[in-house]
């Protein structure tokens, strides 16, 4: 593998030869998997060589690499002002392969979370196998958890016969208040659900979901946040589509805009999803439904030119990638979210609701606006039940106009 990068035999002698040289041909078959470019591997190869010489002057093996050996070379790295950008990722990126190999030692710490992620899997498998939970919901439920055995237990062993009602109503309240309603919610129902897989496992003895206290909601209390037609286009507007990230980010803004898609479903977006013939595009959306929506004309527009001229050759059917390797999908709706506050922010608006869904709401917003009606609304929005389409009901103040009733004055007043 080293000889398509290195021609010069005297260069390629220097890799092979040294400490580190036996294992740099699987690892550099790693880096052109994970999408690094030509010469980024081949400056990684020459790092990699480093850490072999350094290794050597200590006194140390390649049984030696550890974490903490890491840190130790890459402190010295930069007091000797060799330290590169990205330099000390690729290094543990190199142990961690050696790792995997059984090369190199073993992290500290793994046995004391070996009994945390074994039990993190056991729940995983049961949520995904037995209850059918696609890996999206997983992947909220699971730092819930995680949080809360944290909490309970600190680095201790797991005593599930310890947890008392008091531990679940206690962190529900501590944790509740730093979160928006949804996400308290989202947290209460992983709770709940955890305690029922403990009790289902024999782990516990006393059905806790029962303690976990609900978390109110009002619905209907507030006006969805939107923005004007006209803001909405300042915003897509606002990407500089000179660039490669520019253009990538005007069609997930897009998407967002004319379609309402959530900003889960632009992360889970794949390249088969997009059928251009018919004119189609499938969106994976909550639970385990798929819709198919329109593929409109700026729409893929947008996607055609990014796919064309931006996507770099990568594995991943994702349709959206990061733009820096290792090339992969967005590792979660954060990804979508921070493109949109930051559209927002060159945009010049400063809205109180900075997420994806903002756009979302603006999408219906404008329907209404147009006369669209509630049935509709939900059909674009793919709403299960008419009940959480009736929230936008509130922001067609000129039909609410119309129902107000006259203030009740008394005879004789004024």
């Amino acid at each position: 593998m080293l000889e398509e990068f290195f021609t010069l035999p005297a260069i390629l002698r220097g890799h092979r030869g040294g400490l580190l040289g036996p294992y740099l041909d699987s690892f550099t078959a790693k880096l052109v998997c994970l999408g690094y470019p030509r010469q980024t591997v081949r400056l990684q190869c020459c790092g990699i060589r480093d850490l072999g010489l350094w290794l050597q002057r200590q006194d140390l093996g390649v049984v030696d690499l550890s974490d903490e050996l890491v840190s130790e070379y890459l402190e010295d790295r930069r007091r000797r002002a060799r330290f590169r950008r990205s330099g000390g990722a690729i290094v543990r990126l190199f142990v961690d392969h050696l790792q995997r190999q059984g090369v190199a030692a073993t992290p500290r710490g793994v046995r004391e979370e070996s009994a945390l992620e074994q039990l993190v899997r056991r729940y995983t498998a049961h949520l995904e196998v037995q209850r059918g939970v696609v890996p999206r919901t997983v992947d909220i439920y699971v730092p819930f958890v995680r949080r809360f055995l944290a909490e309970r237990f600190g680095g201790g062993p797991l005593c599930f016969q310890a947890i008392a009602t008091r531990d679940v109503s206690g962190f529900v309240l501590r944790w509740a208040h730093s979160q928006s309603p949804g996400r308290a919610k989202l947290m209460v129902t992983a709770l709940r659900s955890f305690f029922r897989f403990l009790l289902a496992q024999g782990e516990i003895e006393v059905d806790l979901a029962a303690a976990v206290p609900s978390v109110p909601d009002w619905r209907q209390s507030t006006v969805p946040k939107y923005l004007s037609k006209e803001q909405v286009e300042r915003v897509l507007q606002a990407c500089d589509r000179s660039t490669s990230t520019g253009r990538r980010n005007y069609a997930v803004l897009v998407l967002l805009a004319r379609l309402g898609l959530r900003a889960g479903e632009v992360v889970a977006l794949e390249l088969d999803d997009i059928d251009w013939r018919s004119g189609q595009i499938k969106v994976h959306g909550k639970g385990s439904s798929h819709d198919q929506m329109p593929l409109l004309p700026d729409v893929g527009k947008a996607l055609a030119i990014y796919l064309r001229r931006d996507r770099p050759r990568c594995s991943t059917r994702r349709v959206f990638v990061r733009t820096r390797a290792p090339y992969r999908g967005f590792a979660g709706s954060a990804a979508v979210t921070t493109i949109v506050s930051r559209a927002l922010g060159r945009a010049g608006l400063e809205p109180p609701l900075r997420g994806a869904h903002l756009l979302r709401h603006s999408l219906a917003t404008a329907m209404l606006g147009a006369g669209a009606s509630m049935a509709e609304i939900g059909q674009v929005l793919r709403h299960r039940s008419p009940a959480t389409t009736e929230i936008y009901a509130k922001v067609d103040f000129h039909a609410l106009h119309d129902l107000v009733q006259p203030w009740p004055i008394a005879e004789g007043a004024r």
